[in-house]
Parts: structure tokens; sequence; C-alpha cells
């Protein structure tokens, strides 16, 4: 593989309401992304957003939000309908095919504008389920039953985040201490809560064996995507993770969910404390969907390992 390194990342304040536009979000979390990777916007040679329309509540809303990254003159991007983690692959990906040197990926949300449970409620099977009027909290207190835990759910707000990814001798160049990505992959279970053991988490365990995880000299720290408590424990057995391991630093997404971004904020918070020096190889996990259905994980590590120079 490519060496590729996230060498600038940048996150809003979560907010219970934050009355910036899409536009505004972006701009300011692109900007700072920026500045602490030593680039500017004409710098980057490829662009990737998440977002959902549903959560913004208007049509289209990623592409009021380009006007934050200032497409003109026309720039290469694309956009996913999903947490900006998957973005962040997707840009990953671009890196691997050797035609560009720099990637940017952002994200935003705001549960200040929807209904976040009628959102959740869309994400479910159209016939069976979704009729039923179930949200995705009543589901996750369903799995809390299953695994014996107390159900404790997020603090749900307004906010965005963006990360600079480089290659090879370009990040080494621009950062004095890359955060390398040492293996990045995801996986998916069945669309039905009921098709699969709610108390384990097959698809976590399957991205972190292809995202070469336990090949790590050591796993210093983890940031889960757990937006429900009794989920840490689920992922923490999932992806093999040492007990001295230290789960959530940044204090994770219980106390600041914010839809199609934290995920994307659990790999920028494990990269920044590999970037100041805190920790030399970090687990970072993003999911999507009820019940944990898709899971990301990055394994990060401050040196590179078992790749070209690119």
């Amino acid at each position: 593989m490519r060496e590729v390194a996230i060498i600038g990342y940048s996150r809003t304040p979560t907010a219970a309401e934050d009355t910036r536009s899409e536009a505004e979000l972006v701009q300011a979390v692109v900007s700072g992304a920026l500045e602490q990777a030593g680039l500017s916007r004409k710098d980057i040679e490829f662009y990737c957003s998440g977002s959902c329309d549903y959560v913004m509540g208007r049509p289209f809303s990623f592409v009021m939000a380009l006007d934050g990254i200032a497409p003109w003159p026309p720039v290469a991007e694309s956009h996913v309908e999903m947490d900006g983690a998957f973005a962040l692959y997707e840009a990953w990906v671009h890196l691997q095919m050797g035609h560009i040197q720099t990637a940017l990926v952002y994200s935003f949300g705001k549960t200040s504008l929807c209904d976040i449970e009628a959102v959740t409620n869309a994400q479910l099977d159209p016939y069976t389920l979704a009729p039923l009027g179930v949200t995705g909290s009543e589901l996750a207190a369903l799995q809390a039953g299953a695994v014996g835990a107390a159900f404790q759910g997020p603090i749900w707000g307004d906010g965005a985040a963006a990360v600079v990814l480089a290659a090879g001798d370009t990040a080494r160049r621009l950062c004095s201490r890359p955060a390398w990505i040492h293996g990045i992959a995801h996986n998916i279970e069945p669309h039905a809560p009921g098709m699969r053991d709610l108390t384990r988490s097959a698809s976590s365990r399957r991205a972190a064996a292809a995202a070469n995880v336990r090949t790590l000299p050591s796993v210093d720290i983890a940031e889960l995507h757990a937006a429900y408590a009794h989920q840490i424990p689920i992922l923490s057995a999932a992806l093999g993770l040492p007990e001295t391991a230290t789960i959530n630093p940044s204090g994770g997404a219980l106390v600041d969910e914010i839809p199609m971004v934290s995920g994307l904020i659990r790999i920028g918070e494990a990269a920044h404390r590999l970037m100041d020096g805190s920790a030399r190889t970090a687990v970072a996990h993003a999911t999507s969907g009820p019940c944990m259905q898709q899971n990301l994980v990055c394994a990060l590590a401050s040196e590179a390992v078992g790749a070209d120079h690119g």
C-alpha cells in the first residue's frame, strides 16, 4: 500500500444549536485543518465530504456547503451520504491510486434542524420496521437489554470537522509528526437487526482484521464511535483492544454526538494525539445505521510501516 498520513485536523465545538450555515461551518473547519497542515486551498487536489440532507432538512445541502471550500476555479470533489469517516476512506482510496498527493475531507450535521429520531427511522427497512415508528434509540435500548446493560444515550448537537491527508514524502515534508494510516477498512451487518447477534459486532471484528489492527505493536488509545454506553465493551471486544488502551480520551460520542460528523471526529482526535506526541499508536472507529450496522476501523501509527514511499 502507498503511505498515507493525516497531517491536519479541525473541528467546531459541539453546540446545541449552531446558527451558522453549512458553508460557514465548513469554512471554519477547512481553514483550521489547512492551517495546521501548512497548506492553502489551492494545494488540495481532491475534496470529499460526508453529510445527509435528511439531517440538514433541505435538498442538496452538500452543494451549498461547497462554498466553504471556495470551489472556484472548479475542484475535484466527491460526496458520500454518510459520516465523514467514510468520505475519508474514499479519499484514502484516491490517494492509493497514486494520481494525487493531498486530499481534504470534511463533514457537517445539525440536529437542531431535524427530528433525529425520525431520520434514524428512515434508515430502517421500509416494509417491516420503519412503519412501526421504531427509532435508532429504541433499537439501541433493545441492544442494551440484550447485553444486560443500563441504557445511556448521547447528547446530540451541531458541528463540523475536517481532516487533511497527504501521501508519503509530501506528508513528511509538511508535518513533523504525521499520523500514518496503518490500515483502514469497513464492513457491514445484515440490514435487519433480528438477523444478527446484537451482543457482538462481527463487522467491527472483520474490519479490524482488514485494517491490520492486530499488527500494531500496541494500542495506546482508541476512539470509539459508541453513541450508547453499552456499545463500548462490545466494540472493545470486537477490536481486540488491550486493557492498557485508553478509550475515548476525547470524551467520545456520548458527550457530543453529531450526525455525519462523530465518526470523522474519532479519526481526527486519534490522529491529533499522535501528532502532538501523546500517543504512538491508535485505533479509531466509526459507525452508521441501527445498532452499529456498518463499521469502519482505522489503525494509526506515529511511524509508517510496510508501505512504499509516494
